[in-house]
């Protein structure tokens, strides 16, 4: 019996949206990440981006547990001397909710060409309200 490889032109896109509201960083993370890699499918493949399109809402009311709001940090660096920036994870749900969750979810998934286009299909947003209602994505619950 032969092992099936799907082609990138076989592919078929589904939209899933999931609500963050009082959901873990890490389990609202680690859903989407399997989701746009296509592991969810019967027919993935590792070496084609099968992945569907998510769609994450309420990405301000994630929640961190323990004392991460203070102690985690997340770091960027201009590239000049003196250029490093540090803000606490506390800060990053205030002011860039939106970015934190894409570093998480971009995190956990290849970093190379393929990657970096799974990652072209992850739409987050800080409140309920998304433009991609015409894509009408199907609610997902995370357990």
């Amino acid at each position: 019996m032969k092992s099936y490889m799907q082609k990138k032109e076989e592919v078929v896109r589904s939209w899933y949206v999931i609500d963050a509201s009082g959901e873990s960083l890490g389990r609202v993370a680690t859903k989407a990440a399997h989701i746009l890699r296509g592991k969810h499918k019967v027919t993935y493949t590792p070496h084609v981006d099968c992945g569907d399109y998510v769609i994450i809402v309420n990405a301000r009311k994630v929640n961190l547990t323990g004392n991460k709001l203070n102690d985690k940090m997340y770091y960027n660096h201009s590239m000049y001397p003196g250029g490093l920036r540090e803000r606490t994870a506390k800060e990053m749900r205030e002011n860039y909710p939106e970015e934190m969750l894409e570093r998480a979810i971009k995190g956990m998934l290849p970093h190379n060409r393929l990657g970096r286009a799974m990652g072209k299909k992850l739409f987050v947003y800080a409140d309920e309200n998304h433009p991609h209602a015409a894509q009408k994505p199907v609610q997902i619950e995370i357990k």
